[in-house]
């Protein structure tokens, strides 16, 4: 998924899960900033203080891609949550280890992930954590099939539109990479590699709301994609744990998304087909500014890096990639800072994906 659904579609599930506006805005912000926040590594300060954080995303042909032990770091915790199959903890899948690696939409992985949220939403850091978790789970269903390691369960192939007919424009984009002239053919060979890891065989075409696709994937299989469906399947059950994290009971029933509301999303999910996500989520902000949801006109906007981002506001910083050469200016409003209790927030969440919650399932990744 991209930063019209992360950012956007988040804000607006929170609202109508009841968080107020700041709330909801602290949510929406961690969740897109899982895909933004690239740099990892020590912050040193002029006073001798010391803060440690990791990343949560690699751009799509950075070489640490190609690490397995960053996949398993990365991509795994907060992109590609193994789904064990669709199965509880204690079954097995049938195969080999990496059926268990291949993510899966609203798995008993990403439940028990939400359900450790809410135990934990006393934390000074639990919103942020919140908005980690609604991430990765929207992104089971966004990534479902694919796991995120270089594997051949990734390869695909035969991508269709949503008449079955082959989709000639992606399949030639992606047969260029392996041909022309020797540079490109050079720089295909980084290509292919890259591939194999998570959805890069299919491209963009799981990160957008309104395809409906189809492809065959590396068992051979046949599979039909309907995004719009699928993200608002996400939605709604976005806002279910939202609604239990907010009564503190992670089986509570409550009502999901109000009809006239989750009809409105549905709309939007289908009708907003602009090709560029940063140009779907101003069109998202824009109808949310305009007072269209049962929570009335909220103005938001979402800053990654530089001026008027979490992260200036902690460090005073407005550049995009530190040198880890930098000693930055402390003040005693570091630690309460939207951007260090992200982090604090994205080393928890991958602490207990890895080494709590994913071995319960029998899947060792770090």
């Amino acid at each position: 998924m991209q930063i019209d659904f992360h950012h956007g579609v988040t804000y607006a599930v929170a609202r109508l899960a009841g968080f107020e506006h700041q709330q909801a805005n602290i949510i929406a912000n961690s969740a897109q900033y899982v895909d933004d926040a690239t740099n990892s590594g020590l912050i040193r300060f002029d006073n001798g203080a010391l803060f440690n954080r990791i990343g949560s995303a690699h751009k799509r042909l950075d070489y640490r891609n190609f690490r397995q032990l960053a996949n398993y770091q990365v991509w795994i915790p907060f992109h590609f949550l193994p789904g064990n199959g669709g199965l509880p903890a204690g079954q097995e899948p049938e195969g080999k280890f990496i059926n268990k690696l291949v993510c899966r939409p609203n798995s008993y992985v990403a439940q028990e992930m939400l359900t450790e949220c809410i135990e934990r939403r006393h934390l000074p850091y639990s919103l942020y954590r919140l908005g980690i978790a609604m991430h990765v789970y929207a992104d089971t269903w966004a990534h479902q099939g694919f796991a995120g390691v270089s594997h051949e369960v990734n390869h695909a192939k035969h991508l269709v539109d949503e008449q079955g007919n082959l989709d000639q424009d992606l399949n030639a984009q992606i047969e260029r990479y392996f041909h022309k002239n020797l540079i490109e053919r050079l720089a295909n060979i980084f290509i292919s590699e890259a591939l194999p890891l998570g959805h890069g065989a299919v491209l963009g075409h799981p990160d957008k709301p309104f395809l409906k696709w189809g492809y065959t994937n590396g068992l051979d299989q046949k599979i039909t994609r309907n995004n719009p469906q699928d993200y608002l399947e996400a939605a709604e059950h976005m806002c279910l744990w939202m609604q239990r994290y907010r009564v503190g009971d992670p089986k509570a029933k409550l009502s999901g998304l109000p009809p006239d509301d989750k009809a409105l999303i549905a709309q939007m999910l289908n009708n907003i087909t602009d090709a560029k996500g940063e140009v779907r989520h101003q069109r998202w902000l824009e109808s949310i500014s305009k007072g269209i949801f049962s929570f009335g006109q909220a103005d938001i906007s979402y800053i990654p890096k530089g001026k008027g981002s979490w992260k200036y506001q902690a460090l005073g910083t407005q550049k995009e990639k530190d040198s880890r050469q930098e000693v930055f200016k402390y003040h005693p409003s570091f630690l309460s800072s939207h951007w260090k209790l992200f982090h604090d927030a994205l080393e928890a969440h991958r602490f207990h994906v890895v080494h709590e919650l994913l071995p319960r399932y029998g899947i060792c990744v770090a």
